[in-house]
């Protein structure tokens, strides 16, 4: 009895496994195809420039006082030593706290991405679901993005169907 139970739960589990369907997408080459993506991306690329060189900047001129002070140094009364140790302090405090500022984990640059990209991303979700939903697939993968998808036959692929549920022309 016990053998004809689990011979059932195996041929009905093996039907489930084999009902489901299975697709995948490579979010970098959908992303890649949407224009205000790219236009979004390049915003963020060049505040994250302009923001590297100031704390840069910053930095050279930290790096210059503490060159000055350690040849000076020695010729300097003890007032001065101090002072220049405080400026420089300041200075080294200023440029780290600019570097959380602007790169932090809840910095500029982590919440101008959210504003530029993560709309673009749920959109690109929500056309993936709607596509997966019409064709009645149980499971969708991410091919792009450090993915354990080692291997995905292409004929699987729903990139381009998401794109055209996007209402953009993809080129694969």
């Amino acid at each position: 009895m016990k053998s004809v139970i689990l011979s059932f739960v195996f041929v009905l589990g093996t039907y489930f496994a084999f009902a489901q369907k299975y697709a995948y997408i490579d979010s970098d080459y959908i992303l890649e195809n949407v224009p205000e993506y790219k236009e979004a991306k390049d915003k963020l690329d060049k505040l994250a420039d302009r923001w590297t060189k100031e704390i840069e900047e910053r930095y050279a001129v930290l790096k210059t006082k503490k060159e000055n002070f350690a040849r000076e140094e020695v010729l300097l009364p003890t007032e001065e030593k101090n002072k220049r140790k405080e400026e420089i302090e300041k200075l080294e405090t200023e440029a780290m706290e600019m570097q959380k500022l602007r790169f932090g984990v809840n910095g500029d640059y982590f919440q101008k991405r959210q504003e530029l990209i993560k709309p673009i991303q749920e959109r690109v979700y929500d056309a993936m679901q709607k596509v997966a939903s019409k064709r009645n697939y149980s499971f969708v993968f991410d091919k792009a993005n450090q993915s354990n998808l080692v291997y995905a036959d292409n004929k699987y692929d729903i990139s381009d169907e998401v794109l055209k549920e996007l209402g953009i022309t993809g080129n694969k």
